[in-house]
């Protein structure tokens, strides 16, 4: 930790650039040449970009062999406008980052440092993965086509390590949970056809709006009443609309939200149960209806033994104070999910609670407007990262 502590300075440095300068998507050139430039200096044996999506690959070689492990950051921001008032806002409006990506990105820049230091205790293969796109765009399928488990490597890596920021969780405190972490996400777009008339005379139409509100509040009732409530599921409709005026009955109205679960049995259940529900409504009040379902992310599951590790490194480098095992998942999605889905691997959630907010409770989420982030916890996830790769290597080599 001493180590990692003296990189503060740099953490900040890099974290504050890309925070000022935040990108969208899977194009994210400017974030990337900050992280080239961070690692050329470094001597790394095998540092690429991405050919399709702005991504950047390092492999850091070992002394001895060994086996290979991945460590993920992903860099890219969110659509929305910050509204803090610290002097490294982001300068551009309408993005931000509001998520933390920033400060994954400078922690395992640190951690490349950390560990190309002691190449020499090193065995095998450690494979830092700087990925775009994870905002809803899926920049790790991409990688994964790319070759980042297979391309350059005699062999397939065996484990994987991410680390997610929350102002959620008091400074330094790091929490997980072994299965299911973090939920799938599907999004959906109903579209209700009726037909209009005159707001005197409904009966001269097929108003589409009671209907579209009968299926928002049937897909309420599939969800307390059909999902096992120890498997859990959620339906948002987080946009409604329909109609121009007060005395026109409308032709059509639409909906569109997110449906959430931590297992795949109940993500298939609630998609078929979706459909039923919006289909047989439209049906019995002879309303037409469109139904668009978009698949999103998977589960992300922690592997067992991959998180018993994670853990156990966590409580080593700081006490058992420092671990906090999550009693249920968390209803975000993450497409660490792919990587997941490849190989076993552990993702655990840091504490970046401010000083000034007593109760980490209360802090502005991850996603929120106000959402600010304690530097002060960086060099911890740098040593995590550094500390994982190191620990595993050597165990697997030994």
């Amino acid at each position: 930790m001493t180590d990692a502590q003296a990189l503060l300075p740099e953490l900040i440095e890099w974290r504050r650039r890309i925070h000022r300068h935040p990108e969208l998507g899977i194009e994210n050139p400017v974030t990337q040449r900050l992280i080239v430039e961070a690692l050329e200096p470094l001597g790394i044996d095998d540092l690429t970009t991405g050919t399709g999506i702005s991504s950047v690959t390092a492999t850091i070689t070992g002394a001895l062999p060994g086996p290979t492990v991945v460590l993920r950051a992903d860099t890219d921001a969110l659509p929305m406008t910050e509204d803090t008032e610290w002097d490294h806002k982001s300068q551009i409006d309408g993005r931000a980052h509001v998520c933390g990506h920033d400060a994954h990105v400078a922690m395992l820049l640190g951690a490349a440092k950390l560990l190309v230091d002691r190449r020499d205790e090193l065995a095998g293969n450690i494979r830092l993965a700087f990925q775009p796109g994870e905002e809803g765009f899926g920049g790790m399928v991409h990688m994964l086509a790319e070759g980042l488990l297979t391309e350059g490597l005699d062999k397939r890596p065996e484990a994987a390590f991410a680390i997610h920021i929350t102002p959620n969780l008091p400074l330094g405190l790091v929490g997980g949970r072994s299965g299911s972490l973090m939920a799938s996400t599907d999004d959906f777009k109903v579209t209700v056809r009726g037909a209009g008339a005159h707001a005197s005379t409904p009966h001269f139409g097929n108003d589409p709006i009671p209907v579209a509100a009968e299926m928002i509040m049937a897909l309420q009732t599939l969800v307390t009443r059909r999902i096992n409530a120890f498997d859990p599921a959620v339906v948002t409709v987080g946009h409604l609309t329909a109609g121009t005026t007060t005395n026109v009955i409308p032709d059509h109205a639409w909906f569109e939200g997110t449906m959430r679960t931590v297992s795949s049995a109940s993500r298939v259940q609630i998609r078929e149960g979706f459909e039923r529900i919006v289909r047989g409504v439209a049906a019995a009040h002879d309303c037409e209806v469109d139904v668009e379902l978009r698949a999103g992310y998977p589960v992300t599951v922690n592997d067992g033994g991959v998180h018993q590790f994670a853990s156990e490194l966590v409580k080593d480098l700081t006490g058992d104070h420092s671990w906090l095992e999550f009693p249920t998942p968390v209803m975000g999605a993450e497409d660490v999910s792919y990587l997941f889905e490849e190989i076993p691997g552990a993702m655990v959630f840091l504490g970046v609670c401010p000083d000034d907010i007593s109760n980490s409770l209360l802090a502005p989420s991850c996603h929120s407007n106000l959402m600010r982030l304690n530097e002060a916890a960086m060099p911890m996830g740098a040593a995590l990262h550094a500390a994982f790769a190191l620990r595993w290597s050597g165990r697997s080599a030994a």
